[in-house]
């Protein structure tokens, strides 16, 4: 998909919990807010230091809105979410393809 129709928005979101994770599973709270991107149907690629998502804008201000919120019912005892938006008129796919 090289031109997405209506409103479109690629994201960036790193969570920062505190803690990050359990005793067990150190990474638990992220890896929760990345089930949450998982499961919402959009397309996204999880990098080293935060996910990419991609899809109509309102599906990306919830499913990012959601992302902030699982790391907290996870378990953190606070948290601080970091995001990018840009609204465009292209997919990730079209503006990395250079590069990959």
């Amino acid at each position: 998909m090289t031109e997405p129709t209506g409103e479109w928005v690629i994201a960036e979101i790193q969570v920062a919990p505190s803690p990050p994770g359990s005793p067990d599973n150190p990474h638990e709270h992220v890896e929760a807010a990345i089930e949450v991107i998982a499961s919402s149907g959009l397309r996204y690629e999880v990098g080293a230091l935060g996910t990419t998502l991609e899809g109509p804008a309102d599906t990306v201000w919830d499913t990012l809105r959601a992302t902030h919120e699982a790391m907290l019912l996870a378990g953190a005892r606070t948290g601080l979410s970091h995001v990018k938006i840009a609204s465009v008129q292209r997919d990730m796919e079209s503006l990395t393809r250079k590069f990959r």
